[in-house]
């Protein structure tokens, strides 16, 4: 992959009606997503609409470069993370184009969040069933990218089930509408005499052959796992009226979702809606004494029909008692539980909510399972589902360089295998003597499972792949998936040999060639990854840098560690339409430089940077910290509790010691004498502040 020459920027910026930049600040700054990972991409491109796109594709197969399609950065698994361009379509691609009430459809640009379309929504009693914990501020594009399911996936599935169509740009710039085609039409689109062509004659000849269908129906993840996005979904292909004995027809946007922006870049995107669930509903916080016992109940749970079964361990419970943002949704909580499970019930009336967890609870009781089982009912519904949403968040608050790491947290089983399979989960980290967090989707056969390690050292940078690695080996003793969700990646991909077989392997890496023969969209994602413990955030045996403070960042183990605690989750770039206040330079500019996570990333790679012998004169830096409002809203509002306003006011101590209090700072600090000085002469400064050249 070559540089980007300065006359063919200069010669492309001339055309190109979005923002580009190549600079050090943006190009940190979009150099990590919610994963482990980290990589300065060549360039950060904001476009303004399709042409932009297009004119992107061409910038990249003339020089020989990737384009990282990247929504609102909340990737588990490196998917946005690469040496590209960087494709940010959050700012300007956010139009929801079209709305059918009657058929129940909209259709939108991928930059949409989640939470202002169900919002919009809500006055015609619609709704996007499937949510993320992040669905405040992760966006549709995202969401198809990754096929994201949510905490209700038992009640409305996947989001490539509600997926109608997607209008795409493929890799030579052409662009094409994938949609359900009927048989005749599947042909029609086989004679086209263009890649959009070769892309139906080449699924054609894979999924024809009699020994492909027979390898993808022996190593795929079981159907009867609704959690799988392992690979490319050439098995849901598979399972349509063209190759089988389904009546599905045939549709390539099945295929998009969860291609995580591998195959083409989205334009646009028509979904399924559904109506809005009953309003009674209600929530059973079940207390366990074990993870184990917490398992077995699921079962017992899920023949009682809820909407969701949702599993919080000890080390979540005890992170967010003190826990600014959380410590106020813990209000149901008794005594000193070793997991929680969150039983959501929705019927049509009250009696019916009543008839089901009297009937549940008696169950529970009878096999004696659990000793605690409240009942939530209305706006404290919404406390429950946020404390169970800040699981992700609030486990970057665990002092020290040690935390719960995410990389094997995707794994999904059948319900029933789920008991098992964690009894022999743990055999592993009992080997390794490693503790663990257990939380998420138990309803659905994924628990999130996050072990401790410290990514700073090189021992336990190995054992992040030692320990993935025979986690890879269990699931698929289990028929299981190795992502239930949050996708491959370059976190995952290395595995996809082990986990759908070389064959299958093969099949993927010759449709993504067909796709995208330059490989110019999100390369070594999927396919061709690199090994899974490379490009990290901290280098092998990295050291974290001592730095004297005039505040006192005890709490956080020092100031580095402080700014660390960010973990990319992006909670910070939660839409203005949604109750909280952070990050409001952020919900004014709707620029990633202006969210928290922008500024603690780029402190952290500054402070980390040993060639910046004193980082606290890094001009960057003073830039990025500029707009930051200093409102506090980060220590109440971000789970994993980065206060912004100290970190700011810390570092422009150092930077004003070195540099001098500059004139603007000096006038407001003294703002007071000033205004006192003026009132002496009230005619003159009442001249000087209505006059247009001095006001």
């Amino acid at each position: 992959m070559q540089e980007l020459k300065t006359e063919t920027i200069k010669n492309f910026k001339q055309f190109f009606e979005g923002e580009f930049y190549q600079d050090y600040m943006l190009r940190t700054i979009y150099a990590n997503d919610a994963s482990p990972y980290q990589e300065k991409p060549i360039a950060v491109a904001i476009p303004k609409n399709d042409e932009d796109l297009k004119k992107l594709i061409q910038l990249a197969l003339e020089n020989d470069m990737s384009l990282i399609p990247r929504a609102a950065g909340t990737s588990l698994a490196g998917q946005v993370v690469g040496k590209g361009i960087i494709v940010d379509i959050s700012k300007y691609f956010t139009k929801i184009i079209e709305l059918n009430k009657e058929e129940h459809w909209v259709r939108i640009q991928p930059g949409v969040v989640l939470d202002e379309l169900n919002q919009i929504l809500e006055a015609d009693g619609l709704f996007f069933g499937p949510e993320t914990s992040t669905s405040n501020r992760c966006m549709m594009g995202g969401m198809l990218g990754n096929n994201s399911c949510g905490s209700h996936l038992p009640i409305y599935g996947s989001t490539r089930d509600h997926t109608l169509e997607v209008k795409v740009l493929l890799s030579d710039g052409s662009e094409a509408l994938f949609k359900e085609l009927s048989k005749s039409e599947f042909e029609e689109k086989c004679h086209l005499n263009n890649l959009e062509g070769n892309l139906y004659k080449d699924i054609r000849k894979m999924l024809e052959s009699v020994e492909n269908q027979e390898q993808i129906r022996k190593e795929f993840p079981d159907p009867n796992i609704p959690r799988r996005n392992t690979g490319y979904a050439i098995d849901i292909l598979l399972e349509t009226e063209l190759f089988s004995e389904s009546s599905q027809a045939f549709n390539f946007a099945k295929l998009i979702a969860g291609s995580e922006g591998t195959l083409a870049l989205i334009t646009e995107i028509k979904l399924n809606l559904v109506p809005a669930p009953p309003k009674e509903k209600v929530v059973m916080a079940a207390h366990f004494s074990s993870i184990n016992e917490s398992l077995k109940a699921n079962i017992l749970a899920l023949e009682f029909d809820p909407g969701a079964v949702e599993l919080i361990d000890k080390t979540i419970l005890d992170i967010t008692k003190d826990n600014a943002s959380q410590k106020n949704n813990r209000f149901f909580i008794e005594g000193d539980p070793a997991a929680l499970l969150i039983i959501e019930f929705a019927r049509d009336t009250k009696e019916e909510i009543q008839e089901v967890t009297q009937k549940l609870e008696l169950a529970l009781k009878n096999e004696g399972l659990g000793f605690h089982y409240p009942l939530i009912y209305g706006n404290n519904i919404d406390k429950v589902w946020n404390l169970r949403k800040a699981g992700l968040g609030v486990l970057s608050n665990i002092p020290g360089d040690a935390k719960p790491i995410g990389f094997i947290e995707d794994t999904a089983v059948k319900v029933k295998d789920l008991p098992s399979y964690i009894e022999e989960f743990d055999k592993i980290l009992e080997e390794h003597n490693l503790d663990c967090v257990y939380y998420a989707h138990a309803g659905s056969g994924e628990l999130h499972l996050r072990p401790v390690l410290n990514l700073k050292k090189e021992e336990d940078i190995e054992l992040y792949h030692t320990v993935a690695l025979k986690t890879a080996k269990l699931v698929k003793k289990y028929n299981g998936s190795l992502s239930g969700e949050h996708g491959d990646g370059r976190l995952r991909g290395e595995f996809i040999p082990l986990m759908l077989g070389e064959h299958n392997y093969n099949l993927l890496k010759g449709l993504k060639n067909t796709w995208d023969p330059k490989h110019i969209f999100n390369p070594w994602k999927i396919t061709d990854t690199p090994k899974m413990n490379t490009s990290l955030r901290y280098e092998p045996g990295q050291q974290t840098r001592d730095v004297k403070t005039i505040f006192n960042f005890s709490k956080t183990e020092g100031y580095v560690r402080a700014a660390e605690n960010c973990n990319g989750s992006g909670d910070c770039r939660k839409s203005h339409i949604i109750d909280g206040t952070m990050c409001p330079s952020y919900q004014a500019s709707r620029d990633e430089k202006n969210t928290t996570r922008a500024r603690a990333n780029m402190l952290r790679d500054v402070l980390n940077n040993p060639a910046n012998e004193n980082p606290f004169e890094n001009a960057d830096l003073y830039e990025i910290l500029d707009l930051c409002l200093s409102c506090k809203a980060c220590k109440s509002e971000c789970p994993s509790g980065v206060d912004m306003t100290k970190l700011k006011a810390e570092f422009l101590q150092h930077y004003y010691d070195i540099k001098g209090v500059p004139l603007r700072s000096n006038l407001v600090a003294n703002i007071s004498k000033i205004n006192s000085l003026l009132s002496i002469m009230p005619g003159l400064s009442n001249f000087f502040l209505s006059n247009k050249w001095f006001s």
